[in-house]
């Protein structure tokens, strides 16, 4: 007899809207003080205690704002184009509002890191923009964001505008290995990797460490800004629901 292979049971819950918002809703204050904590502590110690760069001086502090942002701006992608894929194969409604919430955030963190990036860039490179593989990657990634919102945005039909957006995001995680190896391929004026899995870190520990604090924070501020459209795309499509109902008498 052949064996059929199925997903955990966990998985199909988070197909359920109404189980999705509750869990989202008893995860969300955690998330909360752990994005305050952790975003409070790195900037501080990143822009007060952290020691001034020997070559850049104090205008390297920006990385404690552009790297977290760029690192967020290509996970927030791919979760997106994650979630569309689930959206495509098992139907699911919370996928595609994962997807859809998704857009917004990542365009948000790609504006903040081509601008906090352009900020550094004239300090360092005399000029506010240069067509660099990185950045110029950076940029597609922000239209990218933009046609998958547009798209939402434009379809009426809530199911062929997910699917639309779906395809998209799919097909521009072509862009993701080009932004992550780009100063690897190609003679470019950007740095390479401040972290790398394999290497340590070429900075002091008083200058990494309220970095990774500040990466760490800015994900669980992703996670919170990221449940909470979550949970109100799902009471707007779930309106018609009786336990939306009831949760609206309630309150």
């Amino acid at each position: 007899m052949a064996n059929t292979w199925k997903m955990p049971a966990w998985f199909y819950r988070l197909g359920s809207p109404r189980w999705s918002f509750e869990i989202m809703g008893k995860l969300l204050p955690w998330f909360v003080i752990a994005a305050v904590v952790l975003m409070s502590f790195g900037l501080i110690w990143g822009l007060a205690f952290a020691p001034a760069d020997y070559q850049q001086g104090n205008s390297f502090r920006i990385i404690y704002i552009h790297v977290p942002s760029a690192v967020l701006a290509q996970s927030c992608y791919m979760l997106m184009a994650v979630a569309g894929a689930i959206s495509l194969i098992w139907k699911m409604k919370v996928a595609d509002m994962v997807a859809k919430s998704c857009a917004p955030i990542g365009a948000t963190l790609a504006v903040l890191a081509l601008a906090t990036g352009a900020i550094w860039g004239k300090p360092t490179w005399g000029t506010w923009w240069v067509w660099d593989a990185r950045l110029t990657s950076m940029l597609i990634l922000l239209f990218l964001y933009v046609g998958v919102y547009t798209l939402h945005s434009a379809i009426e039909n809530e199911i062929t505008a997910g699917k639309a957006g779906a395809v998209l995001a799919l097909v521009g995680m072509v862009n993701i290995p080009i932004i992550k190896y780009s100063v690897e391929w190609w003679n470019t004026l950007h740095q390479g990797s401040t972290f790398t899995v394999t290497e340590r870190p070429k900075m002091p520990p008083e200058m990494w460490i309220p970095l990774l604090v500040m990466v760490v924070g800015f994900y669980c501020f992703f996670t919170v800004v990221l449940m909470l459209r979550t949970r109100a795309e799902i009471l707007k499509r779930e309106k018609r629901t009786g336990w939306v109902k009831e949760l609206v008498e309630a309150h």
